[in-house]
């Protein structure tokens, strides 16, 4: 009669480790595979969002995504309010007239300027040693742009407010605002091409 066959201890450890080892891969590739998901889901709820806020457009037809990529523009110029913090960018285009001199040295900024107001609602730094108000809560980008044929009643700017609401994360234009909206205002500035803000000095 066979007898039956027994592990040595030391075979039975290696094959304990190679289980482990195939257990701690298969963990291993199951996070990699949760983590993939994750950033996949995070890219695409991104693109998803860019591309709902670039479908927008101004009662007049001013669409926002004749904007796109105002969130990496250069800054012009900042202001405030007593309820608003704002900052003003401009698109390349805008930036090299307002570096050549534009409009200071009475000229007008071509066709194809764009220059966004951005708006939020301040707050108290509580981290600062100092009193300083922060941003809080973005609130509205009002943008300009500068076609001639366009919009020729108002010197060429066209004007839009694109609201945001900070609990649903999305944008929407603004209703009452059509294509002259900020003209009455910015008439007073109609010697400097309309634009309230120079360039300013860094």
């Amino acid at each position: 009669m066979s007898q039956p066959v027994t592990k040595s201890g030391t075979q039975g450890q290696r094959e304990q480790r190679m289980e482990t080892r195939v257990a701690a891969g298969r963990i291993a590739g199951f996070n990699v595979a949760v983590t993939f998901l994750a950033v996949l889901a995070v890219l695409v709820a991104t693109a998803l969002y860019a591309q709902e806020k670039y479908s927008l457009k101004s009662p007049s037809g001013i669409a926002f995504s004749d904007f796109k990529g105002y969130e990496d523009w250069s800054v012009v110029s900042s202001a405030r309010t007593d309820e608003v913090l704002k900052v003003i960018v401009a698109n390349p285009i805008m930036i090299k007239s307002f570096k050549a001199g534009v409009p200071g040295n009475s000229q007008s900024f071509p066709d194809g300027s764009m220059i966004v107001k951005l708006q939020w609602k301040p707050k108290k730094s509580t981290e600062a040693q100092f009193a300083v108000d922060v941003p809080d809560v973005f609130t509205q980008a009002f943008v300009m742009e500068k076609d001639s044929k366009r919009f020729p009643k108002t010197g060429g700017w066209g004007y839009a407010l694109f609201n945001y609401d900070a609990a649903s994360g999305k944008f929407t234009a603004d209703a009452g605002s059509p294509s002259d909206c900020g003209n009455a205002c910015h008439t007073a500035v109609k010697a400097k091409d309309y634009i309230f803000h120079p360039y300013e000095k860094r």
